[in-house]
């Protein structure tokens, strides 16, 4: 009896370290990060829909992330100016809402409360968020195939870089990858046993994807594909005959419902959170007091398809990988990241789950992989697979692996029955299904060791397949640098007792926030004054952010695991255009646009009533400037 009792807690004690493990690795590097590019947008925004009743900032993504992120702040009384230039100029017309973000989210972490605890507190629902991941698919695991199956897909989950890198920042990927496999996982439910209760917890998932970034809405293809997958290829425990008719009604009607209940609990939210905002969108219906309610009525579509429409819009960037810069996405861009950015024996174990599924499937000891019930969840998550990572893939969009969350999270789980089937075919007597199940042990602890190896630096994580080359020549933005490494600038500069340095980082905000000693620099533009200084750069700038490869022939240190490199600068700085020096004008690169982005925050930062000005004469050709 002691026995059995240890053999069910030993997984259950392996799930809870590995959540542990993945609380004080993601939560530990998070906690001493700068703040990344996106966040800046970010937690201003849901500071903003919190105290306001207003969704102006940041249209270009659904709110509920960012609501969850910002709770805490709001609750703590969190400062910002609403009567200032920058949200009064943000409200005038939406496009100056997408430049206006960015300064509302500045000054709210640099100049109206202290930057270090509003990023600890904002971070901290999404590190909660993050755990809340890892416990789901571990449940969800555990119910597929057995204890020790829903601790083999969590272990996969925990030590994935990506989700150790991103999921305890303010962004929308982690959280999409969980509500996006709870609605997968509801949706089974409900066509394994329609009824009202199980449409209900169908719609809630849903609507929590659908609130958090507007591609959840390729679930809609998962909710379509499902239903018709079962009337082709049925599963056993299904009905039949004429059972199956009144079955397959009831499960439409009630999958409809769902829809349509998911589609209400984004209106409602959406229009909770825009009460106090402008209707001028809408203004060509009227201003008598009926269109007045019309125009608020309508006011939450407008917000929610106008995102769908701008996300559409804008998704076509540059891509680059293995130094070459593309035009626009490339299909082969997420197998290439994950190659690159995920453990080995992540890999290893892929490599390992398929050719026990296919030794399973047509070796001469067949063995069952799930738990008797559960075909419909496997069918869910496979077809969500089939759906998600193809469109992934054939985004024009292809910038970073964050962006292949549900993909990772669903290959995690979908590892859920290997423990089971090895197991089986043990039992089976199949030869070398013993050492297989050593080797499966083998692979999760190896995992476990490269990340926390590698802690605290999982954004420009890449493994051996980089075969030595820096992370700049192969990989760019969020995949290496997204200005957190700024601390480890200051410390750098604090030792050495530095007092007037440069920073070239990659993001929107004042680096001398964090490095009190340094001004933004652009590495482009280095002039005969910089000689003889420390310049600090993001590697994002060598190959695809900027055009400062001709920095790489001075002596240089990685800082921040190869995101950051430092450089002291000769006492002579090469003319522009010469060998071995900067660029000249014309051959300048901005971050994802024709001129500086970043200069015309820092310069509307620091005069805000001035934005305009400023964004005219950043637009004029240089030779047309003062």
């Amino acid at each position: 009896m002691r026995k059995k009792t240890i053999s069910r807690a030993a997984p259950r004690l392996a799930a809870v370290f590995l959540l542990a493990l993945l609380a004080v690795l993601a939560g530990g590097a998070a906690f001493r990060e700068s703040v990344a590019f996106d966040e800046v947008a970010h937690i201003g925004a849901g500071i903003s829909y919190w105290q306001k009743l207003d969704l102006r900032m940041n249209p270009e993504h659904p709110p509920l992330a960012k609501l969850l992120a910002s709770a805490l702040l709001a609750a703590r009384g969190a400062r910002a100016d609403y009567g200032g230039p920058v949200w009064t100029w943000s409200g005038q017309r939406q496009a100056n809402a997408l430049l206006g973000e960015w300064l509302f989210g500045a000054a709210i972490l640099t100049r109206w409360n202290g930057l270090d605890s509003t990023l600890r507190w904002a971070r901290l629902p999404m590190l909660l968020l993050l755990l809340a991941s890892g416990f789901a698919i571990y449940r969800c695991g555990e119910r597929l195939a057995d204890s020790w199956g829903g601790v083999f897909a969590l272990c996969w989950f925990a030590t994935t870089p990506t989700f150790l890198a991103f999921g305890p920042l303010v962004l929308t990927d982690t959280a999409l990858a969980l509500f996006s496999l709870l609605a997968l996982w509801t949706l089974a439910t409900l066509w394994r046993d329609p009824s009202p209760r199980a449409a209900f917890r169908c719609a809630c998932a849903l609507a929590l994807a659908l609130l958090t970034k507007f591609s959840a809405g390729l679930l809609l293809f998962a909710f379509a594909a499902l239903p018709l997958s079962l009337r082709w290829f049925p599963l056993k425990g299904q009905p039949s005959g004429a059972a199956f008719h009144v079955w397959w009604l009831r499960g439409w009607r009630e999958t409809a419902k769902a829809v349509m209940a998911a589609t209400l609990l984004v209106y409602a939210v959406e229009f909770a959170f825009s009460w106090n905002q402008s209707t001028i969108l809408l203004k060509s219906i009227g201003d008598g007091w009926a269109a007045l309610a019309l125009r608020r009525l309508l006011l939450p579509v407008m917000i929610y398809l106008g995102g769908v429409v701008f996300f559409a819009s804008s998704a076509t960037r540059p891509a680059y990988l293995l130094g070459h810069a593309y035009s626009r996405g490339v299909w082969f861009y997420f197998p290439v990241a994950v190659l690159l950015k995920s453990t080995l024996a992540f890999l290893a174990a892929l490599a390992l789950g398929l050719t026990v599924a296919l030794a399973a499937r047509f070796g001469r000891a067949r063995a069952t992989a799930l738990r008797p019930g559960m075909d419909f969840h496997w069918r869910s998550l496979w077809l969500g697979m089939a759906i998600v990572a193809p469109a992934c893939m054939m985004s024009p969009m292809t910038i970073s692996i964050r962006h292949f969350t549900v993909p990772l999270a669903l290959l995690s789980l979908l590892l859920a029955p290997v423990p089971r089937l090895l197991q089986n075919l043990r039992d089976a007597g199949r030869p070398g299904a013993r050492a297989v199940i050593w080797l499966a042990a083998a692979l999760a602890a190896a995992s476990v060791v490269t990340v926390i190896r590698a802690w605290p630096y999982y954004i420009p994580f890449l493994n051996s397949f980089s075969f030595g080359r820096p992370g700049y020549e192969l990989v760019s933005d969020s995949n290496l640098d997204w200005d957190t490494g700024l601390p480890g600038v200051e410390t750098f500069v604090r030792r050495r007792g530095l007092d007037n340095v440069l920073v070239d980082s990659y993001g929107f905000i004042d680096p001398a926030a964090y490095v009190p000693q340094g001004r933004l620099w652009d590495c482009q533009a280095a002039t005969a004054a910089d000689a003889g200084l420390w310049a600090f750069v993001s590697a994002n700038m060598f190959a695809d952010g900027a055009n400062c490869a001709w920095m790489l022939a001075i002596p240089h240190q990685a800082l921040a695991g190869g995101g950051m490199y430092a450089f002291h600068l000769p006492s002579a700085i090469p003319a522009p255009g010469s060998p071995g020096g900067p660029p000249l004008p014309a051959a300048y690169r901005y971050i994802g646009d024709t001129f500086d982005w970043r200069r015309v925050v820092y310069l509307a930062m620091r005069d805000p009533y001035r934005i305009e000005e400023i964004l005219d004469d950043m637009r004029k050709p240089a030779a047309t400037k003062p």
